[in-house]
C-alpha cells in the first residue's frame, strides 16, 4: 500500500507524454515565479473525487474528496476494489472493464456507497492511463457529486408536473366555461323567442294594433332585439377567447359587402335623424377576409357612427387601397369626437369610456370583439378623432386582387336585385308541417305563424319518438325539429327519420335556441336541410320554409323508375 504522499499520483502529473518538448530535451517554461506547487496539493483540490485504479480493478491512490464522498480515509481505500465504492458493484465493473478493453473515455451515472451516510449519485468519467513507456498502467476515474443537479432536476419536475396540472385544470375550466355558455345561450334565447315571436305577431297582426299598442310592441321588440345583441356580442368574444371561433376566408368584394350594410343600416339611420353617405370606390376591391364576420365588424362600427353621431349629422363612409398590398375601409362620423385619453382606452373590454350614465345603451363588447374578429382576419384596426368634429374608424385587411376575382366582383355588384316575394297560384293544395316542441310557448307561436297561411297545416309533437310515429303515418311535407326534447334528442330523431325509407325524403328544419357555432355546424352535418336558431326571425323563419316547402314538392313530382320484371 502506498504511503502518504504516494508516487502514484505524482508520477500521472509529472510523467511526461510522449513527443513532448520535454521528451526531448526542452526546457519547460516557468510562467510562474518561485516553485512550483505540490502535485499532491493541487490534486487534493479538486472539486471532484479522483481515483486511480490498477488493471487489476484495485485502487491506487485517491484524492480528497474521494475520503468525503465515501466516507473512508484514503489508506482505507487503497488497495480495495474500485467497484466496492458503489451500491452497484457489477455496474461499475463493467464500466472500468470497458475502459480497458476499448481504450476510451466511459461516462456511467453510479451511487457511491458511503456506509451509513447519505447515498451520493455521481457522474463517473473513467478512462485508461498509460505510463511514459506507453504501456497500460490502469484506469482514472473522476466521479462529480450530482446531488444538486438532481435537487434541482426534482424541482423542475415537480414545477413540470404543477405546470401539466395546471395547464389541466385550466383546460377543464374553459371546457366547462364553453358548456356553461352554450348551456346559458339556450336557456336565454328561449325565453326570448317567445318574447319577440309574440311581439312580432302583435305588431304584424291583422287588424293592426292601435297606436299606443304599436308603442308598446316598438319598445318590446327594442329592449328584446338589444338583448338578443348583448347575448350574441358575450358569446362571440367567449369563443374568440377560448380559441374556438372558426373562420371561412374567401374573396369578399367591397362594394357588394358595403351596399348589404347600407341596406341594413339605413333604417337606424333615417330613424336617428342621421345621414349616411357610401363613397363609390374608383375600381374594384376586394379583400380576403370572413364574410359574415367581417360585415359584423362593419356593422358594428356604423352603428356606433350612428349612435354616437349629433342630430342631423352625417357617416361618411369610404375604401382604397393602401400600402403593402392592404384595403382600408374608414367610417367617418361627425359626432363629438374622443379626447386623446379616450382614445387611448378604446378597445378595453366593458369601457364605455365614460358613457356609462349617458343615455345611449351598450357595454363596451363591441369593439373588442371588432378589434379581435379584425385581428383574427390578418387585418388591424385603428381610430382618429378630433374633439367636437368627430371620429374616424378603420379597418385594414390584406386585398386579394386578381383581375379574374375582379371581374367576378363587377359582376356581382351589377346583378344585385330586390330579392322577389315567391308567389303561390290559386288553388295550391294545403300541405302538412310538423312541428316537434315540447315548449308550448314556442308551439304557440308557430301555430299563430302558420295560421297565416291558407295553404299550410300545422300538426305538432311534444317528443321525439311521438314526432317519429306522426311523420310516418302523416308523411308532411316538411319537419321542423328542435334540439333538446325529452326521451331522445333532435339530433337522433333526425337519424332515425333519415334511416326509415318511409320519411327519409321529408326536408327537416332544426328550429333550436343552441346558436353556438359548433352546434350549429354539428346540426348541419348531421343533415338538417336548415338550421334556424331562436328567437325567430320571421323573414328568415318564412324563407327556410318555403325553400323546404318547394324541395319537397320538387321531389314529390319526380318520375319514378319504373318497375322492371324482376320486380
Amino acid at each position: 500500500m502506498p504511503p502518504t504522499g504516494s508516487p502514484v499520483l505524482a508520477a500521472t502529473q509529472c510523467d511526461e507524454p510522449p513527443h513532448s518538448d520535454v521528451a526531448h530535451g526542452a526546457t519547460r517554461p516557468n510562467p510562474l515565479a518561485g516553485e512550483l506547487p505540490d502535485p499532491r496539493t493541487v490534486i487534493d483540490s479538486l472539486v471532484d473525487a479522483l481515483i486511480v485504479i490498477d488493471t487489476a480493478g484495485l485502487i491506487s491512490d485517491v484524492n480528497r474528496q474521494t475520503e468525503r464522498l465515501t466516507g473512508r480515509r484514503r489508506a482505507d481505500l487503497v488497495g480495495t476494489p474500485f467497484k466496492d465504492c458503489f451500491t452497484e458493484p457489477q455496474r461499475a465493473q463493467d464500466c472500468f472493464e470497458r475502459v480497458l478493453a476499448d481504450a476510451k473515455a466511459v461516462n456511467q451515472e453510479l451511487t457511491v456507497n458511503a456506509g451509513g451516510c447519505a447515498l451520493t449519485v455521481v457522474s463517473c468519467d473513467a478512462s485508461a492511463w498509460y505510463g511514459s513507456d506507453h504501456r497500460l498502467c490502469g484506469v482514472v476515474a473522476t466521479a462529480r457529486d450530482l446531488t444538486e443537479r438532481k435537487r434541482a432536476d426534482h424541482v423542475l419536475d415537480s414545477a413540470h408536473g404543477e405546470l401539466n396540472s395546471a395547464k389541466l385544470a385550466a383546460e377543464l375550466a374553459s371546457q366547462a366555461k364553453s358548456e356553461f355558455l352554450s348551456s346559458m345561450s339556450h336557456e336565454l334565447r328561449s325565453p326570448l323567442n317567445a318574447i319577440l315571436g309574440f311581439a312580432q305577431l302583435l305588431d304584424t297582426g291583422e287588424p293592426p294594433p292601435t297606436p299606443l299598442q304599436k308603442d308598446s310592441v316598438d319598445q318590446i321588440l327594442h329592449a328584446g332585439w338589444y338583448l338578443l345583441e348583448l347575448i350574441n356580442e358575450i358569446l362571440d368574444l367567449s369563443l374568440i377567447e377560448s380559441g374556438k371561433l372558426t373562420l371561412s376566408f374567401e374573396p369578399v368584394a367591397l362594394a357588394e359587402l358595403l351596399l348589404d350594410c347600407h341596406s341594413m343600416i339605413e333604417p337606424h339611420a333615417r330613424s336617428s335623424g342621421v345621414g349616411v353617405v357610401f363613397a363609390v370606390p374608383e375600381a374594384p376591391l376586394i379583400v380576403r377576409a370572413d364574410r359574415t364576420r367581417l360585415k359584423q365588424v362593419l356593422i358594428n362600427l356604423l352603428s356606433n357612427a350612428i349612435k354616437y353621431n349629433r342630430p342631423g349629422g352625417t357617416v361618411e363612409v369610404t375604401s382604397e387601397c393602401g400600402e403593402g398590398g392592404h384595403v382600408r375601409v374608414s367610417v367617418r362620423d361627425t359626432g363629438l369626437g374622443l379626447s386623446p385619453s379616450q382614445l387611448s382606452q378604446l378597445f378595453q373590454p366593458f369601457n364605455r369610456l365614460g358613457q356609462e350614465a349617458g343615455a345611449e345603451e351598450g357595454t363596451g363588447i363591441g369593439l373588442v370583439v371588432c378589434k379581435r374578429l379584425t385581428e383574427i382576419m390578418g387585418g388591424s384596426i385603428g381610430a382618429s378623432s378630433t374633439v367636437g368634429e368627430g371620429s374616424t374608424f378603420w379597418v385594414e385587411l390584406d386585398a386579394s386582387a386578381s383581375n379574374a376575382e375582379a371581374a367576378e366582383a363587377a359582376e356581382a355588384v351589377d346583378a344585385i336585385m330586390p330579392a322577389a316575394g315567391l308567389e303561390r297560384a290559386v288553388g295550391t293544395p294545403v300541405r302538412t308541417v310538423l312541428y316537434v316542441e315540447d315548449n308550448p310557448a314556442n308551439l304557440l307561436l308557430v301555430s299563430r305563424l302558420l295560421a297565416r297561411r291558407t295553404d299550410l297545416q300545422l300538426i305538432c309533437a311534444k317528443d321525439g319518438r311521438s314526432g317519429i310515429e306522426l311523420a310516418r303515418a302523416a308523411q308532411p311535407q316538411v319537419i321542423l325539429m328542435d334540439i333538446n326534447l325529452p326521451g331522445i334528442s333532435g339530433l337522433t330523431a333526425l337519424h332515425i327519420l333519415a334511416r326509415d325509407p318511409d320519411t327519409a325524403h321529408i326536408p327537416v328544419l332544426a328550429l333550436s335556441a343552441n346558436a353556438m357555432p359548433r352546434d350549429i355546424d354539428k346540426g348541419l352535418a348531421a343533415g338538417f336541410f336548415c338550421y334556424l336558431t331562436k328567437p325567430i326571425k320571421l323573414d328568415e323563419f318564412t324563407q327556410a320554409l318555403d325553400q323546404a316547402l318547394d324541395h319537397s314538392q320538387a321531389l314529390a313530382h319526380r318520375p319514378q323508375a319504373k318497375p322492371t320484371e324482376a320486380d
